[in-house]
C-alpha cells in the first residue's frame, strides 16, 4: 500500500485550519478539496478524486501518533493503486513538507511521486 513516513509527529490542527485545496487538472485530474479532523486531533481525512481511465474516490489518511506521522490510503476505501492515485499521496506529501519545514521523510513507496517543490 502507498504510504509515507514522517520523522516527527506534526501538528495535524495546524495543517487542518490551513489547508488548501489541491487541484491538478493535468496529466492527470486530481481533486482534494476537503479536509476532516477526529475529536482527538490525531487523525486526518481527506477525500480525494482522481481521473484517469476511470473515476476513483478514496480517504487519504494522515495520522500522527507517537514521534512519527503516516500519510496512507484509508484501508476501508481501497482503491486500485494507480499512478493518479501515488500522484494525489506525492502532492499531499509536498504540501505537508512545504508547510512543517523541519520534518523528514523516513519512509516511503512511492519516492517517484513526490515533486521536489514548488
Amino acid at each position: 500500500m502507498p504510504h509515507v513516513v514522517f520523522d516527527k509527529k506534526i501538528d495535524l490542527k495546524k495543517f487542518y485550519t490551513s489547508f488548501e485545496k489541491i487541484i491538478q487538472s493535468k496529466p492527470i485530474m486530481i481533486k482534494i478539496q476537503n479536509i476532516f479532523i477526529d475529536k482527538n486531533e490525531q487523525r486526518l481525512l481527506l477525500p480525494t478524486l482522481v481521473i484517469e481511465s476511470e473515476n476513483q474516490h478514496f480517504l487519504i489518511e494522515i495520522n500522527a501518533k507517537d514521534n512519527k506521522t503516516t500519510i496512507r490510503l484509508f484501508p476501508e476505501t481501497d482503491p486500485e493503486k494507480t499512478i493518479g492515485v501515488k500522484i494525489a499521496m506525492g502532492l499531499l506529501t509536498l504540501n505537508l513538507l512545504e508547510m512543517f519545514t523541519t520534518i523528514k521523510i523516513i519512509k516511503t513507496n512511492i519516492s517517484d511521486f513526490i515533486p521536489s517543490g514548488k
